[in-house]
């Protein structure tokens, strides 16, 4: 008999927000710390562009999710003129644990306490596999682009300038 290691609370609640909508890859747990795009693709041999970052950002009083491709900058001014918003600024720390209940690094796309408002990058659909992180900095999953935008009910759009 195999011993496995309980998650962390946070990936717990993420692993069974992505059961609960049918995700099929399991979370794995990074010796290494996945906190940037570039760390993760490191720990999982894949190109940066094929990381999803979760990005907070706080958008006309509220949180706006942002799944953006690893290689690219989120373009603000610009997307906020693409969804119609006076504007769109990085949200604090506080900001992103009250909203998603993690910590900047390990932001998943799911698991918050109530669901945002979310916006993916049209760039992650160039990838036949996509990695995204599960609540710690330590902890990702792999999706597909559509998987992606079905679980978060995201609207695509191009992100970065």
């Amino acid at each position: 008999m195999t011993e496995t290691t309980p998650l962390p609370p946070r990936t717990q609640l993420v692993a069974d927000a992505l059961t609960s909508a049918g995700v099929r890859g399991a979370v794995v747990s990074l010796p290494e710390s996945a906190a940037t795009a570039a760390m993760a693709a490191a720990a999982l041999g894949c190109e940066v562009g094929a990381i999803a970052n979760s990005l907070v950002f706080w958008s006309d009083g509220r949180p706006l999710l942002v799944m953006t491709s690893g290689r690219h900058r989120v373009d603000t001014l610009g997307l906020a003129r693409r969804l119609g918003r006076t504007s769109i600024d990085r949200a604090t720390p506080e900001q992103v644990r009250a909203s998603t209940g993690q910590a900047i690094g390990g932001v998943a796309p799911v698991g918050h306490p109530s669901p945002l408002e979310t916006v993916v990058d049209e760039a992650l659909a160039e990838h036949a596999r996509i990695w995204a992180a599960a609540g710690t900095p330590h902890t990702v999953f792999p999706t597909t682009f559509d998987e992606l935008v079905r679980i978060t009910g995201g609207s695509v759009h191009p992100v970065s300038g």
